[in-house]
């Protein structure tokens, strides 16, 4: 059954104060870096507070509702008429797209990602169903009502290069990470060793309300109830831990840093399938892959 790893207040990544003062409605956790919680999932900005027209990146898109939320932080962030130069998607779960259709029409912007998880983004296909059964609390009991169906923005959409840059974000490498989703991406910056996770990894639990509430910081594995390849998301976990990133930003739970953020990263990657794996769960003894098209669902 999966556990949690604690960390302390100590290795949370955040200002509130500066947050306050600057009152753009997201956290900053480096001058050109800050996010949004929405819900239960946090959304990423790149570029620097007052950025001009295509000047940032926007990554991810949060729930089915979100766009108003973001707006109002980007009209704040980076001013009235400011649109992003891309819109990155780490992932296409319906807690990651939900806003993807409207902005991207809205802004008329290229949206990147991983050639893998194209079907999910263009109509051709939806997920695997979730899985409630993994237990580890109510947001995983809930899991069959998720959405699972495609977003189609296939006239948007571009493949990242396969250089492993990323496109208008100078500095930054993507990093493919499956398991959660057979072409989830993590983004990575050597110079300030600065992760955005995804959900190749969380710093809450995920499957539970009262931790999604609360917020108390700690390293989990990724959300169960999605995840389709046990096996391959142990080896993302395992090569994120490699990177020994000084900031992480999980897409689920509040962001982490330092040398008590690495410690728990590397012993969640050390212990994974005794701490990460659900007890029992329909994608433990039969993952789900691209190989052979098992990942992808008729619509």
């Amino acid at each position: 059954m999966a556990e949690q790893i604690p960390l302390s207040d100590g290795a949370v990544a955040l200002q509130p104060e500066l947050d306050a003062a600057r009152n753009d409605h997201t956290h900053e956790v480096a001058p050109d870096l800050a996010y949004r919680r929405i819900a239960l999932v946090n959304v990423v900005f790149w570029g620097p507070a007052g950025a001009g027209d295509r000047e940032w990146v926007l990554i991810d898109t949060g729930l089915k509702g979100s766009a108003p939320l973001i707006r109002s932080a980007v009209l704040a962030r980076f001013g009235e008429r400011s649109r992003p130069a891309a819109i990155i998607v780490t992932h296409g779960h319906f807690d990651h797209v939900g806003a993807l259709e409207q902005l991207a029409e809205e802004w008329d912007v290229p949206v990147f990602a991983h050639p893998l998880e194209h079907p999910y983004l263009d109509g051709r296909a939806g997920y695997p169903p979730p899985d409630p059964g993994v237990g580890g609390g109510l947001l995983a009991r809930l899991a069959g009502l998720y959405p699972t169906s495609p977003v189609n923005v296939a006239r948007r959409l571009r493949a990242l290069p396969e250089d492993g840059s990323v496109p208008s974000m100078p500095g930054w490498q993507w990093i493919h990470v499956p398991g959660h989703s057979v072409g989830q991406i993590a983004l990575w910056r050597e110079a300030d060793r600065a992760l955005l996770a995804a959900d190749a990894f969380c710093t809450t639990g995920q499957e539970s309300a009262y931790d999604v509430a609360v917020q108390e910081p700690q390293m989990h594995g990724p959300p169960m109830y999605f995840t389709i390849d046990w096996e391959a998301a142990e080896e993302s976990v395992r090569k994120l831990a490699a990177l020994e990133p000084e900031l992480a930003i999980s897409f689920h739970g509040q962001p982490m840093r330092g040398p008590e953020m690495r410690a728990a990263l590397h012993q969640l990657a050390r212990t994974f399938r005794s701490v990460a794996l659900p007890g029992q769960g329909r994608y433990l003894a039969e993952p789900r892959r691209a190989e052979d098209g098992s990942a992808y669902e008729p619509t």
